[in-house]
Formats: structure tokens, sequence, C-alpha cells
């Protein structure tokens, strides 16, 4: 039994705070969660997908988080409580539906995950998503810590059930990736059927429903607003005239420094749990008892806007900071040392910083920069491609996936980066305007993600590129989650169909279909050329697994490489390949069989063929 299962209230799990959010969606009786996978979201989804082998409760892995939003929209509608997650990038996928969505509204509960990622440890952007609440005028709830996970996301349920409207949870990469001893509560019974109740002028958004709509939802914020002044998670700790707002994980910061700083009797404290609508009476109250105020929150000034916004209402002038020189930044993640030295500048606190480690002795480490894991077949593909292409004078379009990393030399394979499934839209435009050849990289889960769409523009505008598709038979950055080309049955699933895309390419209207195996150097590299060559939009897709997805189904077929007397010392294999089995000893290249997964690719690169199969490996 999955240990979120265990139906076992007041005993205490050291959950990771994604667990706890899961957990938090049983006890309130999530009966349908939809997801696209990404971090720092990912393990949630990862969870229930697991959950829903064992139980009654419906998951999905949606083609994307539009698609996501839609069919858990639909299931919340007909009386289901649903959850719909994904990472903070996820959401503007899903915006297009977000937005009349709320107008709609839901019958049953329906959360929305949403997981900010400042300092975009995994991201192409650490954009605040709060702002979505305030475009959408949907309430948000912003916990602050793991615990407070679990208990929150019940009340997520509940204040979408008590407003008929989605409500969205954010937290940030801190919240889910940090760990905390938990108190389980108890699994509400899931309700797992239910019924849509035909009113088509509450439910068909034409402009005649929608003007009517959008009058409701005004009235829904106004009942939000009262909600959101009288919520218990608006944490309120009195003080002296010193005031600080903050909210999410900053609150611990602050709460720290507060102590440490020795301030607890002249500084007091709002944390805003319900942060959309912002609680405007609750706020003024706590200003009209302070001389200054100083706002705490990673990301935009999006609480300092509202707050100062608050105080001219109330006709208050008392100097209220958050951002700017000297204060807080818009960029990255916070840290206690920081929220402290601010606290203690801006309200005039004797601060002495514990003085720095002298690490001046130290040599100083090795850059280790992210790498394409041993054996990855993307590796295969970009060398292949850049040998074929090797006398054009072309550019490569790139995408959100582990093929990223290809942009790092010595493969060079990636120009141009926006978002999921933009490499082939900006395939389009840089092919129309440059007159160089392009190049567009895809993984398989993107492709279907967002890729379809820009693939059909390019056949209807009769645009001239090579699109390469790289198919690894699974969503491999986020963690090897499914997709709609994935083989469900080697992973023991009944009830799933694949989807070729091979056969969805050609039904676009492509003439030029090629299939490469990529560890076959040589034959692969005279496919990739022809497809080069051709005019109009020609499409390589290269099929071989991940590694250490073959790895989970023990269908890798290991046999160790080394560099046997033979090698002249030429090192194209690490000046081309970079793999990183691949270490120099004794200005000599090797090769640690450790590492080594037996692709063969640089045994097949090697001018003196000096690259052997390891006999016992």
């Amino acid at each position: 039994m999955h240990k979120l299962l265990e139906d076992c209230p007041g005993k205490k799990l050291f959950l990771l705070g994604n667990e706890a959010i899961a957990r938090g969606a049983l006890e309130a009786g999530v009966a349908v969660v939809t997801a696209y996978p990404g971090t720092p979201s990912s393990e949630i989804s990862m969870y229930f997908f697991d959950i829903s082998q064992e139980t009654d409760l419906y998951f999905e892995y949606s083609t994307n988080e539009k698609v996501a939003l839609e069919v858990a929209a639909a299931t919340a509608n007909s009386g289901v409580r649903s959850m719909c997650v994904m990472k903070h990038v996820g959401l503007n996928v899903a915006a297009d539906a977000l937005m009349t969505l709320a107008y709609l509204g839901v019958k049953a509960g329906l959360v929305i995950i949403c997981a900010d990622d400042p300092f975009m440890f995994s991201s192409q952007n650490e954009q605040d998503n709060r702002y979505y609440a305030k475009l959408s005028g949907l309430p948000m709830i912003e916990p602050s810590s793991v615990q407070e996970s679990r208990e929150m996301v019940q009340y997520a349920f509940e204040l979408s059930e008590t407003l008929q409207e989605p409500v969205i949870f954010r937290t940030t990469t801190r919240i889910n990736h940090s760990t905390e001893v938990v108190p389980l509560g108890k699994i509400s019974q899931r309700k797992i059927s239910g019924d849509f109740e035909k009113d088509p002028f509450s439910y068909v958004a034409v402009p005649a429903v929608s003007r009517n709509l959008h009058a409701k939802l005004l009235k829904n914020i106004e009942k939000a607003e009262k909600l959101s002044d009288n919520s218990k998670y608006n944490l309120i700790k009195d003080g002296g005239d010193l005031g600080i707002i903050c909210n999410g994980v900053s609150y611990l910061y602050v709460v720290d420094a507060i102590r440490e700083l020795k301030i607890e009797d002249t500084v007091k404290t709002i944390r805003v749990g319900f942060s959309n609508p912002m609680p405007k009476k609750t706020i003024q109250n706590f200003l009209k008892g302070c001389k200054k105020v100083l706002v705490v929150e990673e990301g935009e000034p999006y609480m300092e806007e509202t707050v100062k916004a608050f105080a001219q209402e109330a006709g208050l002038t008392l100097p209220i900071k958050g951002k700017g020189e000297n204060l807080f930044s818009r960029l990255y993640e916070f840290d206690p040392v920081m929220v402290k030295q601010v606290i203690s500048e801006d309200f005039d606190v004797p601060y002495t910083p514990t003085a720095a480690i002298d690490f001046s002795d130290v040599p100083e480490l090795p850059q280790r920069p992210p790498s394409l894991c041993p054996g990855c077949s993307h590796r295969a593909t970009f060398y292949v491609v850049k040998k074929a292409a090797e006398f054009m004078d072309f550019m490569c379009t790139t995408d959100i996936g582990c093929y990223t990393l290809g942009f790092f030399p010595p493969l060079s394979m990636g120009d141009f980066l926006i978002c999921m499934g933009a490499s082939i839209g900006t395939g389009c435009g840089f092919s129309k305007v440059t007159g160089k050849k392009v190049i567009s990289i895809i993984g398989d889960s993107t492709f279907f993600h967002s890729g379809i769409p820009g693939l059909i523009n390019a056949v209807f505008n009769n645009h001239n590129f090579t699109l390469v598709i790289l198919d690894n038979g699974t969503t491999a950055m986020t963690g090897h989650q499914p997709h709609p080309g994935v083989d469900m049955k080697q992973l023991n699933l009944d009830g799933y169909r694949q989807v070729s895309i091979e056969e969805i390419v050609k039904a676009a209207g492509v003439s030029h279909v090629s299939l490469i195996k990529p560890f076959k150097v040589k034959k692969s590299i005279a496919v990739v050329r022809e497809a080069l060559e051709y005019q109009g939009i020609s499409v390589i897709i290269a099929q071989e697994k991940c590694i250490l997805y073959a790895k989970s189904l023990r269908q890798e077929k290991a046999k160790a490489f080394y560099i046997s007397e033979k090698c002249k010392n030429h090192r194209n294999c690490i000046n081309e390949l970079a793999c990183p089995a691949f270490f120099i000893e004794e200005n000599r290249a090797k090769i640690d069989p450790a590492l080594c997964v037996g692709c063969a690719v640089c045994a097949q690169i090697c001018p003196e063929n000096a690259i052997l199969p390891l006999k016992n490996s």
C-alpha cells in the first residue's frame, strides 16, 4: 500500500512538500487528478499515478496543461472533487481555459496546483504566478510550510465549493521540495462519479452568456474578499509599531530574523496565506498601528503594490517598502541571512553578521555543468545531425527537455529557445527570413504537448526546414512519466492506447519522414543528410529508449568499453561527444566502466578503432 494511503489519523510521517499536498488532497476526498509533469510539481502527479493503480481515484497524465485543466473542469462541474497539477509556466498553457473557467465556475471543488520556481532551478523563467489569480479573479492560497500544505489544500477544496470557483494553490520550490514531520488527518470518502446538469445559459460561454457570467464572477470576488478578511490563514502576531507583511516561505525567514534580532516586542507581523483577494480590512487595520512597514515577498511586488493601495484608500501615509535598492530584489530566491540583513537595516536594528568562513586555502572546485547521461541517445542524435550538416550554414531551434542540454559545447545544438513546442514555430520563422538551413529539435513528450500545431502550420504554409523528433520512449526530464507515445504494456498497465508519432507526422501532410536508430552512426548520418537536402518540411524521428528508462524496465544491454593501446590520443571521443564516462588520466583519454553503458557511439567515431568492449563487462 502506498504510504500516503495510510488512514491513521494522528500518525506522523516525514513528508516532502509535494507528498503533503497529495495527502491533503486525499484527505479532502479528491477523486480526479490531472497533470502535465513539470518540476517542482512533478512528484505530486507521480504519487497520484501510483495511487490510482491501487484505488478508484482517477488520474491522468494529460497531453498538456490546457487539456489537463479542461478535463478537471468537466469533472468538477459534474460534482466530483478534482485537482489539476502543473508548474508555473504550465499555467501559461492552461491560461486560455483558466480565464473563462473563472466565469463558468465549478460545482465541486477544483484546486489548481501551481508550483512557481524562483531562481529557475529547472525552468526557463521565474514568473510570479500570483498575478494569474488577480488576472482571472480567482482566489489563491499560499502555504508557508510542508505541514501547512497538507492542511491548506483541504481548505482550498472547501473554499472552492463555497465560492463555486476554482482555487489556485500556489507553492514555490522550497515548499515543494522541503521535508517536515506531518501529522496525518482522516481520509475522506471519494465521490468518484457525478452528473452534469444542462444549463447552456450558464455554461456555454458565448458573448451574451459571458456578459452575465462576468457580473457573477465580480460578485464572487466580493464574497472572496470577505472570506479573505476572516481567514485563519492570514496569521497576525502582535508586537510594536514596526510592521512586516510576508507570505510563503518568506514568513519562516521573517520569524527566524525577528527572534535572532531580538525584536519581538517592537515588530508585529502578518503572514498572508489567502493572497487573492488580499485581506483588505485586515491589512488596513494592521497598517493603522504601524509607523513603517516592510513587505517581504519573493518575486514581484505583488503584495507591496496592493498594500500601498490599501494604505492610500485608508488615508494612511506611513512608509511602506519592499523592493528596491538596499531592500529586496525581484530576482531569485530569498534566504534567511538576506532577510535578516534587510530587516536590520530598514528597522535600524544592530546586527553583526556571522564572520564568513575563510576558504582562501581551499582549492577551487572544478566546474560541473549539467550534462546528458552516459549513453543518452540524444547525444548520439546530436552528433549524427551535426555531422550530416557540417558543410551547411545552419542554425538550430531547440525545445524544453533533457535535450536542451545539447546547447553546451561540444555538441552545441541549440541556438534559440522560448518555451515548449516553440522549436517548430520558431523554425518556421527563421527558415523564412534567414536563408540558412534550419534544424528544429523537439522531444517526444513535447511534440505531443504543443508541437503538433506548429508542424501543421509548417506544412500548410510550405516552410522549408528539418524537424528532428527525439523519441526516447518517455518523459525523461521530469522523471519518466508516460506520454501518449509510450507503450504502457511495458509498464504492465492496461487500458491505454499507444499513439504513433510517425503516423501523426504523416497525417499532418509531411511527405519526407525518416526513422533513424542514432546508435547506428554511419547509417543515421546518411539518412539525416538526405532529409536535410529535401526542399520543404522533412521530419526525422530518432528512436532509442532513454537509458535510465531502459534500465528501469531491465531492457539495457550494458557492455562497457575501454580504450585500447591503439589510441593515438586524437580525443575525437571527448572533443566531439563529451560523454561523462570519459576522463583524462596521465594525459590519456580513458573510460570509466562503471559509467559506460555500451552504446558504442564513441567506438564508431574513433579513427583508429581503438575503443573496444570489455570482455568481462
